[in-house]
Order: structure tokens, then sequence, then C-alpha cells
């Protein structure tokens, strides 16, 4: 486990219920703003995930894409979204959870100690296979950083066993087999593959996609240790909804998690 990997883990077990992991794009809806409200969102939520724009984010749904469009319009850049961070005491440890591509492009050699410098705690990267994810896990070792694995419903047993041992922070554990942004129904079969996933992992873990009410995060809490809310919270935060607010009133206290 990586320092900045415990810090993660500590702020998820440190939650009375379900931890809460919020999402946003960098840079949206415009560049004056995020700060503001990047920093609500850090005061509302146990953990932060900064979406690093990317013109082709295939995990993603309409929502984010939207976002991910208006934020590269904006001008957002990697170094853009580090320099501002570095500039912010936020509330709770920050991801960036982005496509390998940008990072790639950045320098591996030099994104570790950038991220550090930045106060960011490490890295989500949906498009990077765990065979293919060693240089780029030995790069932010270095700096104490942590990689975040994800798994599916389709994963197998053998293979959810290998990325939950390989992750660090948190297992991100994708609800659906779609891209994010629908609202998803859990069947009997999803929570009994959220269980299963729990069983595989030392870490806590933390449902995503498709998760955009309080209903879903009391059908949830039973199965996992937090949930990451995304598309929805994008989406309240375009419509004028305080994202603090908005947080808050999925908050659920005293929950089994």
């Amino acid at each position: 486990m990586t320092e900045r990997g415990n810090g993660i883990t500590a702020a998820i077990r440190a939650s009375d219920g379900p931890a809460l992991c919020g999402y946003v794009t960098a840079g949206f809806p415009d560049l004056g703003s995020f700060s503001t409200i990047l920093e609500a969102v850090a005061a509302a939520a146990d953990v932060v995930e900064v979406g690093v724009p990317f013109t082709d984010p295939m995990a993603d749904g309409l929502t984010i894409q939207k976002a991910s469009h208006v934020a590269l319009e904006n001008g957002v850049t990697l170094d853009w979204i580090l320099e501002l961070l570095e500039g912010l005491d936020l509330d709770a440890p920050v991801l960036l959870m982005g496509y390998y591509n940008p990072f790639l492009a950045y320098g591996l050699d030099r994104l570790g100690e950038s991220l550090s410098k930045a106060n960011v705690s490490g890295v989500i990267v949906p498009d990077l296979p765990l065979e293919e994810s060693g240089e780029l896990r030995d790069r932010l070792a270095r700096s104490g950083l942590a990689i975040v694995q994800l798994v599916t419903p389709t994963t197998p047993p053998d293979r959810l066993r290998a990325i939950a041992g390989a992750s660090s922070g948190f297992v991100y554990a994708v609800t659906t087999t779609g891209v994010t942004g629908g609202n998803v129904h859990f069947a009997d079969s999803d929570l009994e593959y959220l269980g299963r996933v729990r069983d595989a992992s030392e870490l806590p873990v933390l449902a995503g996609f498709g998760i955009r009410d309080r209903s879903q995060v009391e059908d949830l809490a039973p199965y996992v240790d937090g949930v990451v809310i995304g598309s929805a919270l994008i989406d309240s935060i375009e419509s004028g909804t305080d994202p603090g607010d908005f947080l808050a009133g999925l908050r659920l206290t005293g929950a089994p998690a």
C-alpha cells in the first residue's frame, strides 16, 4: 500500500456510513468557477475525483462526454489542473481520473513528482489494463501515490482477486457493463457481485456508474464501503445546484458499510 493510498483508505473508513466520492470534470462548467466547485465537493465528500478531460472518453456516458468537451474548449490541460490543485488546500484526498494518453503525453518520468506537488493522492486510469500498468505503478510508487483499479460484473474470480490485490486506496467496482451516467436498477445479481468484490479485497470497495439518488445509496449500503457520484453531480452543477448540498442529500449516517 502506498503512503497516499493509506490516506485514501483512512478517509473512506472514517465515514459514518457509506463514503461518498464525488467526481467533477476539471474546468467544467468554466475555468473561473471550478475551484469554488471543487472546494465545495471536497468539503462534502470523503474523496474527490478530478476528471482529466479527454477527446475520446470511451467509458463515459453523454453527461461526462459533454463536460469533457466543454472543458477542452475552455482550454483545460493536465498542466492547468496540476497548477490549480497546487494552489488549493482541499478537505479530502484527491484522485485524478483520466485516460492513459494524457498521462503518457505528459511524461511518466515527471508525473509522480508533479502529482505529489499538486497534493494529488493517486490516479484512476480506466483504459489501462492491469497487465500494462506496471510502468505507471512503479513511477507513481516512488512518490507514494496510489493507482485505484477497476473491476466489473464480468471480471472472472481469479482476475478479480489479482486486480483487488494490485489496487491501492480502494477498489472501484463498476456496477454495469455499460458507460457512466445511466440510472441503474440493482438486481440481486448486482448485489451478489458487489459482495464478491468485497470478499476479494482487503481494501474498501466503492461502487460507481449510474448512482444518482439516495435510494440507490441505501440499496448499496450493506454491500459496499462507499459510492462514486459522477454524472449526477455534473448534472447538478450544470443545473445550478450547490454541489455540497447535492452530496449532503446523498449522505447516510449510521448505515451499515
